[in-house]
């Protein structure tokens, strides 16, 4: 298995692989539970980015670009075996760059990308500019996400060490542009929650835009961090066990 920093590898082998990108200021430790849940065909493989975890010194990637060639560097020595790509909120939009720079690149794109919790690139709306704001409004700002607990964002030395990653990340999703470029030859499957303040349902159709395969749409009850509560269902629909 490869050591690369920008990857967490999976806990054993599998025929096939799934990339994981976390959302704003996430890790791959949001998806450690996916492991024995897709094994034993499965490989979870999640994208680790700097100033958090295990990378917690470093400095954060503030550019989309950089991160997307970062990580492609790291997927392009690992497509060997059919992949997959899955993306949350702003690992959505990586997931898609990343897939797009893959092409660029002439290399293998993944057999699926599911695309969670964000509109489609072309169709999105930015409503709220979060990272300019002040370190304590900023703050402040994240409990309407509610994907982190009360306690930690009442706790100011935890806070400390997570805003940097929080402020970058926020800003690569709000700074955004998308490009025009052909659809992408792979089928698209979008994950929302019905309660999801940050995600407008018309807005999300605009994945359907970028493929030339099949695109689904998949409601589940919840806000913006459905994906927790229903990991189960997710993690069976991936496999293709859902019912």
């Amino acid at each position: 298995m490869t050591t690369d920093p920008w990857l967490q590898p999976p806990i054993a082998p599998g025929a096939d692989r799934l990339f994981c990108f976390p959302f704003a200021g996430g890790n791959g430790t949001a998806f450690k539970t996916w492991r024995p849940a897709l094994a034993p065909r499965t490989e979870v493989w999640a994208a680790m980015l700097p100033a958090r975890g295990p990378r917690l010194a470093e400095p954060p990637t503030t550019s989309l670009a950089d991160l997307v060639s970062h990580l492609t560097d790291s997927i392009a020595k690992l497509t060997d075996k059919p992949f997959a790509f899955f993306g949350h909120s702003l690992g959505s939009l990586v997931a898609f760059e990343t897939a797009r720079e893959l092409r660029r690149r002439g290399l293998p794109l993944p057999e699926v990308l599911w695309a969670s919790g964000a509109e489609g690139p072309g169709t999105r709306v930015v409503k709220r500019h979060l990272h300019g704001l002040p370190h304590d409004e900023f703050i402040e700002a994240l409990r309407e996400y509610n994907g982190t607990p009360s306690e930690v964002l009442e706790h100011r030395e935890i806070m400390e060490m997570l805003y940097p990653a929080l402020q970058a990340d926020f800003g690569m999703a709000e700074r955004y542009e998308y490009r025009e470029e052909p659809p992408l030859d792979l089928p698209i499957h979008a994950l929302y929650g019905d309660a999801d303040p940050h995600v407008d349902y018309e807005l999300l159709q605009g994945w359907g835009r970028e493929t030339t395969r099949s695109f689904s749409v998949h409601g589940f009850d919840g806000d913006h961090f459905f994906l927790f509560p229903h990991e189960e269902a997710i993690t069976a629909l991936i496999a293709g066990r859902a019912r």
